[in-house]
Parts: C-alpha cells; sequence; structure tokens
C-alpha cells in the first residue's frame, strides 16, 4: 500500500513538473511569409532572447510562400523580432530590413525585399 501512494506521489510530481517546463519553454509561432513575387534570403532575430538569437539565418523564402519560426515570449506573451532580406537574385540586388513588436501567437510577420541597398 505504501509503495503505491509513493509511486502515485512521484508520477503527480513528475507530471507537474513537465506540465510547468512544457508552459515555460512555449514560444510565440509564427509564419515569415515573402509578400512579394520574387526569391528572398531572409535573417530574422528574436529580440526577446537575451543575448538576441538568430531564429531564421539566411533561408531562401520563394515569392508568397511562408516559414514557420517559433521565438521568445515577453512578460506580455508577445514576440519581438527584427529582420533583414536581400533578393536572391544576385543580378538585380534589393534589400529590405523591419522590427515587429508585440506579435501574438499563430501570427504572421510579412518580409520583403524591395528597396535599394546601402552600400
Amino acid at each position: 500500500m505504501r509503495s503505491s501512494i509513493k509511486t502515485a506521489t512521484m508520477l503527480v510530481c513528475l507530471c507537474s513538473l513537465m506540465a510547468a517546463t512544457s508552459r515555460a519553454g512555449d514560444g510565440v509561432q509564427v509564419m515569415v511569409t515573402n509578400d512579394g513575387t520574387e526569391d528572398i534570403l531572409v535573417t530574422v532575430y528574436d529580440m526577446n532572447a537575451g543575448p538576441q538569437q538568430t531564429v531564421l539565418q539566411a533561408t531562401r523564402i520563394n515569392g508568397f510562400t511562408s516559414v514557420p519560426i517559433s521565438a521568445v515570449r515577453d512578460a506580455n506573451g508577445e514576440a519581438n523580432l527584427a529582420w533583414i532580406a536581400t533578393t536572391a537574385d544576385a543580378g538585380s540586388r534589393k534589400c529590405g530590413h523591419g522590427n515587429a513588436s508585440g506579435i501574438t501567437v499563430d501570427s504572421s510577420l510579412s518580409v520583403h525585399a524591395d528597396s535599394s541597398c546601402s552600400a
């Protein structure tokens, strides 16, 4: 009888610990979407991670295609991201960059490379 109670208690503690760890590790799921027709190379930085962390590095995203990422939540449960993009075609190089804060779960982050690149 005692061993059954010990086993049950240990299982309850283990399940509680696993659930707490799972909740703490949950990030904000975001779809990074190329909002143009040209293929681009995109790098996304998680500004909530300390220090900032690259969550997508020079990844090719075809026109009007999305790539899923997970970012760290801030105190409000939101992600804060920065991104840079360049066209995949080196012959007609264009660039883009931006910051997005207050991103909630299952949101989309639109990225593009439609400006001239600074030297």
